[in-house]
């Protein structure tokens, strides 16, 4: 029986400053025991951002500030769109290497062209303006039949609010994608910070997809997930 799951490695987890190393290092530990315990097992990791996109990002705007009054606003969105696609595609070229006894393949920067899934792990970053790597996640999920989209995150959960800014934030443990887009809203923003982005959201709750978001860091919860048992987390599902 096939068994495909797809991570979405968010940047800041892979970079929150800088590289996190030792992350990377317990990550790989983490994914080459799960794989390594069923050979039937495949995973689908695509990976964001994180600091050298926020760096670039805003180097960009500070940098062209009196120019962005002249460019058209779309312009200037792609290009930092452009800009944080190139740090999702060097940070998926180093993880694909991690795993290069299960990686035979080039990292897809493209979901619309690949069919087929070679070896046991597919590495995958940012695709096109517009669209953030949570996006091509879901594509992924759709297009290979995952049984689970594992959001991994700077948070253990989705909340009511923003917890850095609202106290009274309460984290949810069952959302459904129609209050998860109230929560998020239906706006494309590059950079934007939320659990799970309005684009990625808008099509997931069109495929009536599940996405579990969980804490990045937390291997061993990360592991109760992809074996299938309890774990802390939000599930985002269809109404």
């Amino acid at each position: 029986m096939r068994d495909i799951k797809v991570i979405s490695v968010g940047g800041s987890i892979i970079a929150p400053e800088t590289l996190d190393i030792d992350f990377l290092r317990a990550f790989r530990t983490t994914i080459t025991d799960y794989l390594k315990n069923d050979s039937d097992r495949k995973l689908i990791l695509v990976c964001g951002g994180g600091s050298p996109a926020r760096t670039y990002q805003r180097a960009f705007r500070e940098i062209t500030a009196e120019l962005s009054e002249r460019k058209e606003r779309s312009e200037f969105d792609q290009a930092q769109d452009w800009i944080g696609i190139a740090a999702t595609r060097l940070n998926a070229e180093l993880i694909k290497h991690l795993f290069w006894e299960y990686c035979p393949v080039q990292v897809i920067t493209d979901p619309s062209s690949i069919s087929l899934f070679h070896g046991r792990v597919l590495l995958a970053a940012g695709w096109k303006p517009g669209r953030s790597t949570d996006y091509v996640a879901v594509l992924l999920a759709e297009k290979f039949q995952a049984d689970t989209l594992i959001n991994l995150s700077n948070i253990p959960k989705v909340y009511s609010a923003d917890p850095k800014k609202n106290a009274d934030a309460k984290p949810i443990d069952r959302i459904s994608w129609k209050k998860f887009g109230e929560l998020v809203g239906d706006a494309w923003i590059p950079g934007k910070n939320v659990p799970f982005d309005p684009v990625a959201t808008e099509y997931a709750a069109k495929i009536h997809i599940e996405v579990i978001v969980a804490a990045g860091r937390d291997l061993e919860n990360l592991n109760r997930i992809l074996t299938d048992s309890s774990f802390e987390g939000t599930v985002i599902g269809p109404d």
